[in-house]
């Protein structure tokens, strides 16, 4: 049967991870792997934003509602069968992805007996997809707790200036010590502009253990359908951002993977 792929994407706030998260969504789509399941993990993202679809209900939100078991239950249904329900509900459905938004983290008390269930849901809502992007928190908290049980591409952005550079270290150390799985490694720096130094990328690579280091340049088309708030997909396939991100997704050949 075809693969479920699953890439999880992080990084830095402000070094660009949802317009690559909206970027790998569309190269997805246009390669065939569809339906995509688009999922915004991260709670200060806007990936629907990104992909012109609105969010009205998180996980979060309905794992607060349901985390008493039995509260306001219809009778005769299971608490799964109902957060089930309420999950599919949740599903923004558009042409050729949905899209889910994990939302805010919990409060407080035990949430061990929700986050469980849930995991499991949103495990069995993910074999509808054969692809899945999830735009993932810094903190690789939805990865850590195995909600996504297999990540086959673990994708790590920033930026080129020291700093940034110094954060996809501590985000892959992060990653090592939280157990994260995943069977490939991609870095991406992002917003290079003209003149910055990148060779010592390569470098870095090497010292990760990355499969491939992606260099993406800051692009004035892109920053300026940030601003208008233009979706990824009316971005021109020309672009070298787009380009970029497609030739990443074309070696790894999702669509044409198969797992017994």
């Amino acid at each position: 049967m075809a693969t479920r792929y699953t890439i999880a994407i992080t990084g830095k706030g402000g070094t660009g991870k949802t317009t690559i998260a909206a970027a790998v969504v569309t190269c997805l789509i246009d390669r065939g792997c569809t339906p995509v399941l688009a999922v915004d993990a991260d709670p200060n993202s806007c990936l629907d934003g990104v992909l012109g679809v609105k969010a009205l209900k998180t996980v979060g939100q309905i794992r607060e509602e349901s985390r008493d078991a039995g509260a306001g239950q219809p009778g005769g249904v299971s608490k799964r069968e109902l957060i089930e329900l309420r999950i599919a509900e949740s599903l923004v459905e558009a042409e050729d992805f949905d899209l889910i938004a994990m939302g805010r983290p919990e409060g407080p008390g035990c949430y061990c007996y929700a986050n469980n269930l849930f995991g499991d849901c949103i495990g069995e809502l993910s074999k509808s997809y054969p692809c899945i992007v999830i735009d993932n928190e810094a903190g690789l908290e939805n990865l850590s707790r195995r909600l996504y049980r297999q990540v086959d591409l673990l994708l790590i952005a920033g930026d080129p200036s020291k700093r940034g550079i110094e954060t996809i270290r501590r985000l892959h150390g992060l990653a090592e010590e939280m157990g994260v799985e995943y069977a490939r490694l991609a870095l991406v720096v992002n917003l290079v502009r003209d003149g910055s130094n990148t060779r010592d990328l390569s470098a870095l690579g090497q010292e990760l253990g990355a499969d491939s280091v992606l260099i993406l340049p800051f692009d004035p088309e892109i920053a300026r359908a940030g601003e208008e708030g233009l979706r990824m997909q009316d971005v021109p396939r020309t672009n070298p951002v787009l380009a970029g991100i497609d030739g990443l997704i074309s070696g790894l050949d999702p669509a044409g993977d198969t797992r017994d």
